[in-house]
């Protein structure tokens, strides 16, 4: 089996996969076409009318990524007219909440198309691998401070090692004008190794490395602003960096 793959940033082949240089290339030259794509307002309908037509008459699409980056009416069509040879959906734009019997979609009724109610990451090795990349972010978070892969709050990477007799402290706070000015003059007696600072339209997360003999002092301005939501110290005195993951 020659497996081909496209993504917006370039990556190393692995194993016999070979990366396309644009999507077109990988629609037209593919038997089978899967999406492994988050839900973002750049893969809405990233599989369109126009997408299924450059694909090869008698190829299979399967998607069991998110339900928006198909356009399923296109893919019923395509499906109903035989360019497409048959297909697999797990994921819908509008999902049923349970059994109901009015439920209605455009790829029902489709030949050669298996429907499935969002189970794909119900098997033993998804689920194993689920529970194992969770708790390694959790991890990362209780020890390092890490948000990455967070859904309701900034993401914020501390993969950046301590430096001895440093410590780490972390803020949430809402987002407003003049917050980070105000955190700024909180520091200004510290001796700063890093800092980083990731916000949403409501949030703000702060991650700062700063000498040991501060971080009391800064921790308790931190807490008594009245943006801040939570301010925590991970680490003190020499720096322990924690668990690696």
């Amino acid at each position: 089996m020659k497996v081909l793959f496209y993504d917006v940033i370039p990556k190393l082949a692995l194993g016999n996969a070979t990366q396309c240089k644009t999507m077109d290339d990988l629609l037209e030259k593919s038997d089978f076409v899967s999406l492994h794509v988050p839900a973002l307002e750049s893969t809405k309908n990233i599989i369109g009318k126009e997408e299924i037509a450059k694909m090869k008459k008698g190829s299979y699409l399967v998607n069991y990524a998110r339900g928006q980056c198909v356009d399923v009416e296109a893919a019923a069509e395509a499906l109903r007219s035989g360019h497409l040879a048959g297909g697999a959906f797990d994921v819908f734009p509008v999902e049923p909440k349970g059994f109901t019997e009015d439920y209605k979609n455009p790829l029902m009724g489709c030949p050669n198309t298996i429907l499935t109610p969002h189970i794909g990451g119900s098997t033993e090795e998804a689920q194993a691998t689920i529970g194992a990349e969770v708790s390694a972010k959790l991890i990362n978070f209780i020890c390092k401070g890490s948000t990455i892969g967070s859904v309701n709050v900034p993401e914020v990477s501390s993969s950046r090692p301590l430096k001895k007799a440093t410590s780490r402290i972390v803020n949430f706070h809402r987002n407003k004008p003049g917050v980070m000015r105000d955190f700024n003059k909180a520091l200004e007696d510290s001796n700063i190794d890093a800092q980083v600072l990731g916000t949403t339209d409501e949030l703000g997360y702060m991650i700062v490395d700063l000498d040991g003999e501060t971080t009391t002092d800064v921790h308790d301005t931190l807490s008594k602003h009245p943006t801040t939501i939570k301010t925590r110290v991970l680490y003190q005195g020499k720096g322990y960096v924690g668990i690696e993951v």
